[in-house]
Order: structure tokens, then C-alpha cells, then sequence
């Protein structure tokens, strides 16, 4: 063949090769007119609400950039209040009681003279923590930490160590006031309990176990909770309900809150649960704290009663007993369930069995609101009760007495 013949023949197919190519550019620039996103890398910054991007799939975790503060709330407000802590040593004279027959001269006899002799008396000690309220040297802490005690020796953290003087104390609500000799001394900020709310921050500030100092954690799990559901009905007082760590040797020392103000004394564990610590609101122990000071007496005014808030489920239990003494009507109240002899309930005319409703004209539905009523009564004025027994109303007039006259 023929050279001209050659390129005469490949014309065609180099028309077809640039057909094709032309086609193929064509339907690409198309395709990335239509789709940009599928075709052209883009740039995260550059997205509109408009133009969604589209999610991709790595196998590489983003780590978040979250800025980093040197000192935590808790140890801001450690900081704050920590000086103002302080430990307390007790010593107390307790009595052995033996048995008599240690004292028989037969049984010395028989045992000889080699049988041990034991001391009638011995020294208790015991630990506690408070806090300094007053630069001149009131701390506050609890009754029980101080109760009977013959010596008292405060230590601050930084040393210092004072011998303390009981100035004041009060049982019903487990305060107690001390007071040591010292200038300018440190005092812890206090907090308005009021403004607390179930969910807050709650840091527990003391000396538990004998580790000076120690802290921990936790929220404020309840409010408003009776002595009588934690356990310690000789108790006068609606605890703060908290699961920072309170042990032996807390009781005394300060709940803050966040900002490291107090808001409450730690009073109490409960010996069968765990994460669970009770304190004294604070607002309760400034009213307090202020009669302690003066060596006032605190009033506790009581009627003498031991009593159950009815609930539907309570009276068809008692009413279904075929031993029960009484049949209860179906009633929001309070039931009697013993009168103390010589109380002035039993004194006032109340019985076992009667159903408290109203105190001066006041609907009565729980027995925490009778207790209140009650503690916020005067002693010696008569308060109006009506109780329901059987299927009559009576109204009975109790006038309130001293708690600890009873004791």
C-alpha cells in the first residue's frame, strides 16, 4: 500500500480518537458543573447553610479541645475555708461497771490474790472537727462530740494547738459551742442553707478516721429529711441528705457548698447504708450558735407522743388485723401510737389510737408537720387538737412542755 494511501485511511480514525475525546471532556465538565461536591475537594470553612456537607467515615478519632483550668471549684473553696478547720481532742472520765461478784471476798478467795485488779475508772478519748466562726475564738461543733468530755484541746492546720472551753451546748439539736483564746484567727465563710437544691455540689471538710484534713466529694442527694427517717428521733432537726463521704471523726465539720461557704455541720452516718451523711443546715445552727454563745438555754417545746403518718395502705392494714384494738375511718391525720406517761398529752387527754387532724384550725396530713407545729409552739400555750376517735371529733387543748424536763 501506498504511503498516501496509509494516511488517508488513518484520517478517519484520528477524527474518531478526537470525537471521542471531545464527548469524553464534555460529559466530565458536565458532571462536575452538576455535581461539584462528588468531583472537587472542598474546604469545611467554606459551607453555607445551603450547601450541607456531606458526612465522611474515618478511622481516626478527633480528640476535643477543652480548656484546662490549674485549680479545680473543690480546691478553690478547700483553700478558702481550710484554715478555719479544726480538730478536736476530747478526754472523758468514764465508770467501769463490774459485776458484783468481782467484789465477793469468796470469789477473791478462790481466784487469789493473783486475779487481776480493774480500775474503776478509765479516760475515753475522742476526736471531732469544727470550724472557727468568730476570729476571737468561737467554733461550732457537735453536742456529741464535746458531751462530758473534762478536756478539750482544738488544733488548727497550721500547729497551733488551744485548750477549749465548752461554752454552750444543746442535745435536741447536736450543737455545741467552744471557745479557745486567740487573736485574728482564721473563720469559715458562711452559706445560706435556704438556698440549697438537691443536685448542688456538697464537699465534706474534717478529720475522719484520725486523717487531718481530709476532703471529699459528692451532691446533696435530699432535703428537709426528719430525724426520725435517719434514724435518730431524739433529734430535733431536718437534716441536708448528702453522699460526700462522712465517717467517724467528720462529725462537727463543714458541708460546703461550690463557692466554699458552709451550709451545713456533718452530723451523722447511718451505720447500715453506704454514700449516704446527714449535716445541720446552717441556717439552723446560726439561730442557734447565737443562744450558745450567751450560755442560753434553747427551748424544745413537746407534747409526748409517738406517732405515725396514716396512708391508705396503713389504715386497711389495721383495719383488716382481727387483733387490732381500733378501726380507723379513711382520713388524712396522724396516729397516736403511744402517749409517754406524765406528758402533756396524756396529760392534755390524748389516747392511743386517736387520729390527729387539725392543731389551731391547721389540716394535719404528716407526722413532720405536726412535729413542726409543735416545735415552733411556745411552752405553756395551749394548742387546739382535734382528734378523730371512733366516729366522734374532739378538740382537746395540750399545752407544750420542755423536751429536756422530760429526760
Amino acid at each position: 500500500m501506498k504511503i498516501s494511501d496509509r494516511k488517508n485511511s488513518a484520517t478517519p480514525q484520528i477524527g474518531g480518537y478526537v470525537v471521542a475525546i471531545a464527548l469524553s471532556t464534555g460529559l466530565t465538565l458536565t458532571a462536575i458543573r452538576t455535581f461539584p461536591r462528588v468531583f472537587l475537594p472542598t474546604d469545611n470553612r467554606q459551607t453555607t447553610e445551603n450547601q450541607p456537607q456531606l458526612a465522611v467515615n474515618t478511622n481516626t478519632p478527633r480528640i476535643a479541645k477543652v480548656p484546662v483550668n490549674a485549680d479545680s471549684f473543690v480546691a478553690t473553696a478547700v483553700e478558702k475555708i481550710g484554715p478555719a478547720v479544726v480538730r478536736i481532742d476530747t478526754e472523758r472520765t468514764v465508770e467501769r461497771n463490774l459485776p458484783n461478784f468481782f467484789n465477793d471476798p469468796s470469789f477473791r478467795r478462790f481466784f487469789g490474790e493473783s486475779f487481776p485488779q480493774f480500775p474503776k475508772e478509765y479516760q475515753q478519748r475522742g476526736q471531732g472537727s469544727g470550724f472557727i466562726t468568730d476570729s476571737s475564738g468561737i467554733i461550732l461543733t457537735n453536742a456529741h462530740v464535746v458531751k462530758g468530755a473534762d478536756t478539750v484541746t482544738v488544733k488548727l492546720k497550721d500547729g497551733r494547738s488551744f485548750e477549749g472551753e465548752v461554752r454552750g451546748l444543746d442535745e435536741p439539736s447536736d450543737l455545741a459551742v467552744i471557745k479557745i483564746d486567740g487573736e485574728n484567727l482564721p473563720v469559715a465563710p458562711l452559706g445560706n442553707s435556704e438556698r440549697v437544691k438537691v443536685g448542688d455540689w456538697a464537699i465534706a471538710v474534717g478529720n475522719p478516721l484520725g486523717l487531718d484534713n481530709t476532703v471529699t466529694l459528692g451532691i446533696v442527694s435530699s432535703l428537709n429529711r426528719a430525724s426520725s427517717e435517719v434514724g435518730i428521733p431524739d433529734k430535733r432537726l431536718d437534716f441536708i441528705q448528702t453522699d460526700a463521704a462522712i465517717n467517724p471523726g467528720n462529725s462537727g465539720g463543714p458541708l460546703l457548698n461550690s463557692q466554699g461557704e458552709v451550709i451545713g455541720i456533718n452530723t451523722a452516718i447511718r451505720a447500715d447504708g453506704q454514700g449516704i451523711g446527714f449535716a445541720i443546715p446552717m441556717d439552723r445552727a446560726k439561730v442557734i450558735q447565737e443562744k450558745l454563745v450567751k450560755g442560753e438555754s434553747i427551748p424544745h417545746p413537746y407534747i409526748g407522743v409517738r406517732m405515725i403518718t396514716l396512708t391508705p395502705e396503713i389504715i386497711q392494714k389495721l383495719n383488716e388485723n382481727p387483733n387490732s384494738l381500733i378501726q380507723l375511718p379513711e382520713i388524712d391525720g396522724v396516729l397516736i401510737a403511744q402517749i409517754i406517761s406524765g406528758s402533756p398529752a396524756a396529760k392534755g387527754g390524748l389516747r392511743r389510737g386517736d387520729v390527729i387532724t387539725e392543731i389551731d384550725g391547721k389540716k394535719i396530713t404528716s407526722a413532720e408537720e405536726l412535729q413542726n407545729i409543735v416545735q415552733e409552739s411556745q411552752i405553756g400555750k395551749p394548742l387546739k387538737i382535734s382528734v378523730k376517735r371512733g366516729l366522734e371529733t374532739k378538740i382537746l387543748s395540750v399545752s407544750p412542755g420542755e423536751l429536756q424536763d422530760a429526760s
